[in-house]
C-alpha cells in the first residue's frame, strides 16, 4: 500500500500580533484550507488539532475546539500536543488515519495566540520540570539557548555574527514577496548589525518573534482526490517524528546539561540529523534531490546548522553554501523561500503546518513572485522542546 496522502488544500490566517483569540485564528485558515480544496466541511470526517498552551482549555483540546467553532457535525476529533512539532505530530495523526481507512478526508489545524516577548514555562511551581528548572536554576530564556548554539558554530568552524546575519537578509527578501507573513520589508546586513544584541552574539534581528498565526490544511486518502477530480495533487511522503538517542552530547532546549559519553559512545548522526534522514529514508529518497526546504530558523546561526542536519552540505559547511548563494531564492535549492520564522514569528502549533503550506504551493507552482520553478519535491524541518523530531516530505 502507498504511504502517500493528498494534500487538498492549504489555508493561512496572516501571522502578526492581531489581539484576537486562537480560535478565530484557526477556523479562518480552516476554511481558507476548505475553500482551497473544494470540500465541505460536512465531508471531512476528522479534525486534528494541533494544541496550545495558552488558549486555556479549549487551547488543550484543540481537535474539538476547531470542530464545534465549524459547527458539530459528527467528525471524530483528536488533540496533540508536542511543543513545536505540533503541526507535524498533528499531520502525521492525520496521514496514519487516512492509511488506516479511519477517515478519507481530515483537517488538520494549528493556532496559537502568543504573549509579547520571549516564551516562559507554564505557570506554577514544578521543579521536576526541566523548561521550568532551566527559567528557575539558569535564568535562561530560549534566546539564551540559541547564543549558545551560535557561540559553538562560531567555536567549531569559525562561523561569523555576518553570516548570521546574511541568513536573516535573504530570509527577509523572501518574507517580503508572500502576504501571510509578518514581517515584510527588506533587511540589510547593516541593520542587521544595528539592532541590540539579546544573547550574544545575536542581536535582536537574528532571532525569531513571537506572533498570532494559524495554518490549516485538508488531507485525503489518494482515492478521494481522484474522485474529487484531484488526479495530479501534492502528496504528503513521510512523516518523522524521531526522539534522540543516549547520550546526547550537545546541549539542547530545554536541558541545563548533556549526558555522559564514558559508558556509551555517542551516534554518528546528531538528533536533529537523524529527523531528516528517517524522512528520506521513508520518502525512498535523499537531500540531492530537494527542490527546496523549510527549516526551523529560530535564530539565523540555527539555519545554518540545519543545512548540515538536512544533508545540503557536511559539517561546518553552511555558512559556504548561504554565501554561494545556493539557498536563496533563485539558488539551487532554496531554503525557507516562505520567509521562514525571521518573516513570521513563531505561533508554536501552527509552525510546522505552514511550513506544508509552504511546500504545497510551491510544488503546485501558485507561490507568485517566490515561486521556485519545477519544483517537485520539498522537505519541511523543526524540531519540538523535549526531543520531538519533525520532518515532513512532499512531492508531486
Amino acid at each position: 500500500m502507498s504511504g502517500d496522502v493528498a494534500v487538498l488544500g492549504a489555508g493561512m490566517h496572516p501571522w502578526g500580533k492581531w489581539g484576537r483569540g486562537f480560535v478565530e485564528y484557526g477556523t479562518t485558515a480552516a476554511r481558507a484550507a476548505l475553500a482551497d480544496a473544494g470540500v465541505e466541511w460536512r465531508d471531512v470526517r476528522s479534525v486534528v488539532g494541533a494544541d496550545t498552551v495558552r488558549g486555556g482549555y479549549p487551547g488543550y483540546v484543540a481537535g474539538a475546539t476547531f470542530a464545534q467553532a465549524l459547527g458539530w457535525q459528527g467528525a471524530r476529533v483528536t488533540s496533540v500536543y508536542a511543543a513545536c512539532a505540533s503541526g507535524a505530530q498533528a499531520v502525521a495523526t492525520a496521514r496514519s488515519q487516512i492509511l488506516a481507512g479511519q477517515a478519507d478526508v481530515v483537517l488538520v489545524v494549528g493556532a496559537d495566540a502568543a504573549p509579547k516577548g520571549f516564551f516562559a514555562p507554564a505557570g506554577g511551581e514544578r521543579p521536576d520540570d526541566p523548561d521550568w528548572l532551566r527559567f528557575r536554576v539558569l535564568g535562561a530564556t530560549n534566546p539564551a539557548y540559541f547564543g549558545l548554539y551560535a557561540r559553538r558554530r562560531m567555536a567549531l568552524y569559525g562561523d561569523t555574527p555576518e553570516d548570521f546575519a546574511r541568513v536573516k537578509v535573504k530570509n527577509a527578501a523572501a518574507g517580503a514577496l508572500n502576504p501571510d507573513a509578518r514581517y515584510r520589508t527588506p533587511v540589510t546586513a547593516e541593520e542587521v548589525a544595528a539592532s541590540p544584541v539579546v544573547a550574544d552574539p545575536l542581536r535582536l534581528l537574528d532571532i525569531c518573534a513571537t506572533s498570532d498565526g494559524a495554518a490549516a490544511l485538508v488531507l485525503s486518502s489518494m482515492e478521494f482526490a481522484r474522485r474529487h477530480g484531484a488526479a495530479d495533487p501534492v502528496r504528503i511522503r513521510a512523516v518523522a517524528t524521531v526522539t534522540p538517542v543516549y547520550p546526547r552530547t550537545v546541549l539542547d532546549l530545554p536541558d541545563i546539561a548533556t549526558d555522559s559519553a564514558l559508558a556509551v559512545e555517542p551516534a554518528a548522526t546528531g538528533f536533529r540529523a537523524s529527523i531528516a534522514r528517517a524522512a528520506y529514508e521513508e520518502a525512498g529518497l535523499g537531500p540531492g534531490e530537494l527542490s527546496l526546504a523549510e527549516v526551523y530558523d529560530l535564530s539565523t546561526a540555527l539555519e545554518l546548522e540545519w543545512y548540515e542536519d538536512i544533508g545540503l552540505c557536511a559539517p561546518g559547511g553552511g555558512a559556504a553554501l548561504l554565501r554561494s548563494g545556493a539557498t536563496a531564492l533563485g539558488g539551487r535549492v532554496p531554503v525557507n523561500p516562505s520567509g521562514g520564522l525571521a518573516s513570521f514569528g513563531e505561533a508554536v502549533p501552527a509552525q510546522a503546518i505552514a511550513q506544508v503550506c509552504e511546500l504545497t504551493r510551491q510544488l503546485r507552482g501558485t507561490a507568485g513572485e517566490r515561486q521556485i520553478p519545477g519544483a517537485r519535491t520539498g522537505l519541511a524541518v523543526n524540531q519540538g522542546l523535549f526531543g520531538h523530531g519533525s520532518a515532513i516530505v512532499a512531492v508531486r
